[in-house]
């Protein structure tokens, strides 16, 4: 009732103004290992416009509702009123107070590259594939020649090495300014309609059915991992578009990040990574803080002693089992159910709201188009000779998203739009922390998804199968034969 109360008087009382929504160089991961010497130097001393969808629209992401549901409505207006950058969740009440006391850990498993249909279009929960009568997906995309590929079954676990394509380039060659019929046209070719199905995700699929699936959870831009990375962690991309190991020497976001608002108030956060943290995309937030930055194995050590911090992200190996093409995507699989797991056992588990999504779709296909989106700032994408125009003022594609917690919703499955900045706009809301960007501050905060009234349904945790995989090697070396009607 409380809780409610605050967001009526937020309707009332939060500040507003106008703003309009508008219509290379790509190293690899492999590269990134070899080249950024400088965040492991910085590491070593401190720890070892167009046509408009039809399937989604901004009612949701605009609103000034907490939680709203998805509405079928006309092309968005070019117009739109919103919440400011700097604005708290509860301008009456003091920065750092805890609106959410109920929730104590906010843990984040981000893993890379996957759309919601090349995992979750057969799930059978949520807005995934359609089915013909054989029980196949009917969805299909036409490559140049003009001949249709249809959605198909990959014939084991491995990912091709080069394709699908993430570059913003194919992204937006996909997109097709909203018909989402260049995915196969793109550099992303006919492995872009691949699916996987519960039985090569045993784990993962279990996970989405035990607990509320998210089926508007976009990735913040139509961009590859580092962009979408600086979303989660700044809610804004800061002009970049790619993987630019450049882009590391910017300078950080005028407004900071979450990990500089939750050190304001002494608020405990730590990155646990594996090869690479994901906050070495800023450098200067990694300097400063190389006693948060910590190996997994301390995750787990935390989990198992209840003693997780505020905030947890948790990375997994970039060079093994990130599930990023060309890896055996059971490898990710094992990681993940490694690190879930050991929060469903933990004795925080009580207290704690776990995310497990991906960064952006990887280049394969999903057949709903990303909705129009409030633009985090006024600083435009770096595009170099050649690209195509666009902006930061859509989401990019869909992406898998379970929210995981003693206090999720049973059966549920949410419509509302979100985006990696939904993570903070949860973070913001429980500790009333001013919006690091226009984009969060007008971001679903994620408690459509939690009942923080009613008992906890998953006090008692559910038992989730094993991975496919139940051991730390590939099950296969290379992926099986590729439709392609035009070879």
């Amino acid at each position: 009732g409380a809780l409610a109360a605050d967001q009526n008087r937020q309707k009332t009382t939060l500040h507003r103004h106008m703003v309009t929504v508008p219509q290379p160089y790509t190293p690899t991961r492999r590269q990134f290992l070899a080249g950024a010497g400088l965040a492991t130097t910085v590491m070593a001393t401190g720890c070892s416009g167009g046509k408009g969808p039809t399937t989604a629209t901004t009612a949701t992401t605009l609103a000034a509702s907490a939680a709203t549901t998805l509405t079928s409505l006309p092309s968005p207006p070019t117009t739109v009123v919103v919440r400011r950058a700097g604005d708290r969740p509860d301008p009456t009440k003091p920065e750092g107070t805890d609106l959410l006391p109920q929730i104590e850990h906010v843990v984040v498993i981000m893993m890379e590259n996957h759309s919601y249909d090349n995992y979750f279009g057969m799930l059978g929960r949520g807005d995934g594939f359609t089915l013909g009568a054989d029980g196949r997906p009917t969805n299909s995309d036409v490559d140049a020649s003009g001949n249709p590929v249809r959605a198909f079954r990959m014939a084991n676990t491995c990912q091709l090495p080069k394709q699908p394509s993430n570059a913003w380039n194919a992204t937006h060659t996909s997109w097709d300014s909203g018909a989402m019929d260049g995915f196969v046209r793109s550099d992303s070719g006919p492995v872009a309609m691949g699916y996987w199905t519960r039985a090569d995700l045993p784990f993962y699929y279990a996970l989405a059915t035990a607990f509320p699936v998210c089926d508007r959870w976009f990735a913040s831009c139509m961009a590859q991992t580092y962009p979408n990375r600086r979303f989660l962690l700044a809610a804004t991309a800061g002009g970049t578009i790619d993987n630019d190991l450049r882009a590391l020497q910017n300078p950080p976001p005028p407004t900071g990040t979450i990990m500089d608002a939750l050190n304001r108030h002494g608020i405990a956060w730590k990155n646990y990574y594996s090869s690479l943290p994901t906050v070495g995309l800023y450098l200067g937030v990694l300097s400063a803080n190389k006693d948060k930055v910590v190996k997994t194995e301390q995750f787990f050590a935390d989990a198992a002693s209840g003693t997780l911090p505020a905030f947890a992200l948790v990375d997994t190996d970039f060079s093994k089992n990130s599930e990023e093409n060309p890896k055996d995507i059971t490898l990710g699989e094992v990681f993940s159910a490694n690190v879930i797991n050991a929060v469903l056992a933990s004795p925080a588990w009580p207290k704690t709201v776990l995310i497990w999504l991906y960064d952006e779709h990887g280049g394969y296909y999903d057949h709903v188009g990303p909705p129009a989106a409030v633009p985090p700032d006024d600083i435009k994408p770096a595009l170099h000779v050649g690209d195509m125009p666009g902006d930061y003022g859509r989401y990019g594609f869909r992406v898998p998203a379970v929210v995981v917690s003693p206090f999720a919703k049973k059966d549920y499955i949410s419509h509302v739009v979100h985006d990696h900045t939904s993570i903070l706009k949860l973070i913001e809301t429980k500790y009333n922390l001013p919006a690091l960007t226009n984009r969060d501050a007008n971001a679903d905060n994620l408690l459509d998804c939690l009942d923080l009234t009613a008992p906890p349904a998953f006090l008692s945790p559910p038992h989730l199968p094993a991975p496919r995989n139940g051991s730390s090697t590939p099950l296969c070396t290379s992926p099986g034969p590729i439709p392609n009607p035009s070879a």
